[in-house]
């Protein structure tokens, strides 16, 4: 009979082996990336079918860079977001869950990281057309410290704090 490996991870209270405990931690990641990818998908969309708008003709230089930047970014986080899925697909069965999960944690991070860049340069780009250049960056910058605190800070702090 095969030995138990079932365990308590430290200070959680769960019993369960490290196989459940992989399966478990992808099946929240990939949860977590559903939420990612509808956003990036659709801001992807936009900024591709505004190219096609007839009033963009009338942007400036800035604001093209701004828009190749955005579309860059998003392109960056559709592929970083959906890669976990094509990982999964070709490593499936071949006994390296703990890479798999290792390597799509990563990969949502830096996928998370390009979409908070598409969001910020997308809200630059249209407020920079809609009410100009001073409150663009003056809000866009105000915007992304708020992202950073939300998205990177109080989850780092708490980590931080309740680490044993």
């Amino acid at each position: 009979m095969p030995e138990d490996t079932r365990h308590t991870a430290a200070g959680d209270g769960r019993n369960e082996s490290e196989a459940d405990r992989l399966d478990r931690n992808y099946g929240e990641l990939l949860q977590e990336l559903r939420v990612s990818e509808t956003g990036v998908q659709i801001l992807f969309a936009f900024m591709l079918s505004v190219a096609f708008q007839q009033r963009f003709q009338s942007i400036d230089s800035f604001q093209r860079a701004v828009y190749v930047l955005t579309l860059i970014c998003c392109t960056l986080s559709v592929a970083l977001l959906v890669a976990p899925v094509s990982f999964h697909r070709l490593v499936f069965r071949h006994g390296l869950k703990e890479q798999l999960v290792m390597t799509a944690s990563r990969l949502a991070i830096a996928g998370t990281t390009f979409l908070l860049l598409s969001v910020l340069s997308g809200v630059l780009l249209i407020f920079d057309y809609v009410v100009g250049r001073t409150f663009a960056v003056l809000t866009t910058s105000i915007l992304g410290l708020i992202f950073v605190l939300l998205w990177i800070a109080l989850p780092l702090y708490y980590r931080a704090t309740h680490e044993s």
